[in-house]
């Protein structure tokens, strides 16, 4: 008679992670507590705006701290986690890392700030506080390029450790976080230049098409390795693990073409 495969139990497996956790590098403890400190920032500016009202859209609102102090700090926490199955040096991935954590908090915090000034983030160069925070900003977005894009390159250079799923969620979810962060540099090129050539208004506008695209493309690489992880609980075999994760990467595919769809429709 063959063996069932016997999944772990809920107690193992809370051991593992625990485990796992007192395992990690100052840089990734790090990492983690500031992810979390940016999600907190975020809900907590949820109840501001609950509190003292105001637009949802638009260039000045509280939306914005919300949603890029949530996201900022759920993407952190992800890399943080997933770059620990990528086949890259150990200096390296601590420099990157390291780097990756201080960009984060320079974004949300340019946000954040110019959310209490009541000015807008991006775009705005009125006034020499204004454009230094909207430059800051942007310098920042090519970083997140380039850091991101390199722990792209070494998720598909070799293939990464983990579970039977784990290699392609990775793979899938770097492409379609580049995915989101080339969009993102796509709207702010294309506000910059409508600032540079005085239709600011216009900027704030013009940026519409890309934000549904932009928003669901950049969660993938929590997504789908969190996916590949909770199959590799079942005690499913290889192959079947494998092919759940394949079909969630296809469907997240067309989540982010509809996305794009969706706001070159209605934008």
């Amino acid at each position: 008679m063959s063996a069932v495969p016997i999944a772990p139990s809920p107690t193992r497996a809370a051991a593992s992670v625990t485990a796992a956790a007192r395992r990690a590098r100052p840089v990734e403890r790090a990492a983690c507590a500031v992810g979390a400190a940016l999600v907190v920032s975020g809900l907590f500016h949820l109840l501001v705006f609950a509190v003292a009202g105001g637009p949802w859209d638009g260039p000045v609102s509280w939306r914005k701290p919300f949603t890029f102090g949530v996201s900022f700090g759920l993407t952190l926490l992800a890399v943080a986690w997933v770059t620990s199955y990528l086949r890259i040096g150990a200096r390296a991935r601590t420099v990157l890392l390291g780097l990756f954590t201080a960009d984060c908090v320079l974004e949300v915090a340019g946000i954040t700030v110019q959310a209490w000034r009541h000015r807008p983030s991006h775009f705005d160069m009125e006034t020499p506080a204004d454009s230094a925070i909207a430059m800051s900003l942007a310098v920042g977005g090519a970083l997140l390029v380039v850091v991101l894009g390199t722990f792209a390159v070494a998720a598909f250079r070799h293939r990464p450790d983990g579970p039977a799923g784990m290699p392609l969620a990775l793979r899938a979810g770097f492409a379609l976080l580049l995915v989101g962060l080339l969009s993102g540099a796509a709207m702010i090129a294309r506000g910059v230049a409508d600032t540079r050539t005085g239709h600011q208004e216009a900027a704030y506008h013009s940026t519409g098409d890309l934000k549904p695209l932009h928003g669901v493309s950049l969660h993938a690489v929590l997504v789908l390795p969190a996916l590949a992880w909770l199959v590799s609980r079942t005690g499913w075999s290889r192959r079947r693990q494998e092919r759940v994760v394949r079909s969630a990467a296809a469907l997240y595919v067309i989540a982010a073409a509809a996305a794009l769809g969706w706001g070159l429709a209605t934008a």
